[in-house]
């Protein structure tokens, strides 16, 4: 079974590299955000 990686936050600044740093490893990720504390 293969697993993907959950990133909550993914639109933040820590969140967008970690998901960046993943897929550039090939791994298989699902980044979540509500924007909620965003200002754009």
């Amino acid at each position: 079974m293969a697993y993907v990686n959950l990133v909550t936050g993914g639109a933040g600044f820590i969140g967008s590299h970690l998901c960046e740093a993943l897929l550039n490893r090939g791994e298989e990720v699902l980044c979540l955000d509500n924007f909620f504390t965003g200002r754009k």
